[in-house]
């Protein structure tokens, strides 16, 4: 008997699905924003998909699976853009998304199982006492929020509370570890940063505490630009208003907002670049008066003053701004990608001009106003009109070559992804909570391959991909 087949009898009881269609499906993520990942990750799949309803399930799951040496990948909706949770080596795909009970919604925080939708969260605590999520990504009707600490950096929302990793933005999470006899453990402050952004590899999120803040009704608004620059100076200064509550802030260059946004196309002209925002109702007297101070800009759209048809048929304004503006362009020209872009504080703006000026419509510009580091910056996620993987590389180059770093979406490793280096910490939290190393393999460079050199141009292929 295989060891799969054991391991199915060992789990009779359980949801089980090992129809291979199936499995593959979700075995996937968005990996195919990136030509590069679509390449190397297509063929990946598990060997069986497991959903349990429980922590107790969870940890019959991974003591069965640590007793036979099978591998396990935990999956939320499967919305991540560079393959986190893609099984590189096969064997079980923990899908959580049965475990989606919101369990507690208090003042200022709330707590849930990790499969619960975002959107859903976001619906049940403004129910319950007009709160909500401090960020959410763009994918939130989508996106699991174990999903979201475990894969994702920040989002809709990150311009008043910067990034997920951030002190303060995520409370407590329990975590399942992969042992002979899996350990519950409940996680606070300094010891969240082990499994935050881990890609599951070094344990499974199954409950998480997250804060609120207060909810409100918030008003899409789109201003026109002649010029992509003037969008840009003029969301800078937006983010810095502090008496104006925006939820998110995100200029994007002509002819983009024409083009992909089919369903607001009437209001935009194809040379016109856009800044895309929402804003508090309260503010939006405030909003006004600070848009007449300026030459530049028009408002071209805004869903306080929409007719009812036109709030049926558009999509709100975090879907057409994040990743969401990449998965609308991609939709209308699949052969484009995308980067992920620091603009350091405190020359942003000029940053931010030197990158268009220099790569014009080959990577027109797309920015998400944060605060990082407790400063108002961008983060850019512009589209790149592909053509090669060597041109893609000499792009990303060029930005670090001139002050702007890259966080790299066609990497599917932890390392290549981020800064460059091993983070020591959750290193040495999977040496204790994943011994044998079975969550999620391949993702942790640091894992298989400790000498790996990250100043070379090396690129890291984890074994498991040679034979798939």
């Amino acid at each position: 008997m295989s060891a799969i087949a054991a391991l199915k009898t060992d789990l009779e009881g359980l949801e089980i699905e090992d129809n291979p269609q199936i499995v593959k499906q979700k075995s996937r993520d968005f990996f195919w924003y990136s030509p590069v990942l679509k390449e190397q990750l297509d063929s990946v799949t598990g060997d069986l998909v497991v959903t349990p309803k429980s922590e107790e399930e969870v940890t019959r799951v991974l003591k069965a699976c640590y007793a036979a040496d099978i591998p396990v990948t935990t999956r939320g909706a499967g919305t991540g853009n560079y393959g986190q949770a893609m099984p590189l080596s096969g064997g079980v795909v923990l899908n959580l998304a049965a475990m989606t009970a919101i369990k507690e919604i208090r003042p200022g925080s709330v707590v849930v199982e990790a499969g619960a939708i975002v959107s859903d969260i976001d619906a049940a605590t403004r129910a319950h006492s007009n709160q909500e999520l401090r960020m959410h990504p763009s994918t939130c009707k989508t996106a699991t929020i174990g999903g979201f600490i475990a894969g994702g950096s920040g989002g809709v929302g990150s311009i008043n509370w910067g990034g997920l990793r951030d002190l303060g933005n995520v409370i407590r999470l329990r975590v399942i570890t992969m042992e002979a006899e899996p350990q519950i453990l409940e996680m606070t402050g300094e010891d969240l940063q082990k499994v935050m952004h881990a890609y599951g590899t070094n344990g499974v999120i199954t409950e998480v505490e997250m804060p609120l803040t207060a909810s409100y009704a918030w008003a899409d608004v789109l201003v026109g630009f002649d010029d992509f620059m003037d969008a840009v100076a003029f969301s800078n200064d937006l983010a810095r208003q502090d008496g104006i509550l925006t939820k998110n802030i995100a200029p994007i260059a002509a002819p983009l907002p024409h083009d992909y946004f089919l369903r607001h196309r009437k209001f935009i002209r194809q040379d016109q670049s856009v800044a895309v925002l929402m804003v508090a109702p309260f503010a939006l007297p405030a909003f006004e008066a600070f848009v007449k101070r300026r030459s530049k800009g028009e408002i071209l759209y805004r869903s306080d003053k929409a007719s009812e048809e036109d709030l049926r048929r558009l999509p709100p304004a975090y879907e057409i701004s994040w990743n969401h503006t990449t998965l609308r362009g991609l939709r209308v020209d699949p052969t484009i990608t995308y980067l992920q872009v620091l603009y350091p504080f405190p020359n942003q703006v000029e940053l931010v001009g030197k990158m268009h000026e220099m790569f014009g419509n080959e990577v027109p510009g797309h920015l998400e106003f944060v605060r990082f580091d407790g400063d108002i910056t961008c983060f850019g996620l512009p589209v790149v009109r592909y053509t090669s993987e060597e041109r893609l590389n000499e792009i990303m180059r060029l930005h670090e070559d001139n002050g702007c770093p890259i966080f790299n979406p066609h990497r599917y490793t932890l390392e290549e992804g981020g800064m460059k280096q091993t983070d020591a910490v959750q290193l040495a939290f999977k040496k204790q909570a994943d011994p044998k190393g079975l969550l999620n393999p391949g993702k942790m460079i640091a894992w298989d391959n400790p000498d790996f050199d990250f100043s070379s141009d090396h690129v890291y292929l984890f074994p498991g991909l040679q034979s798939s």
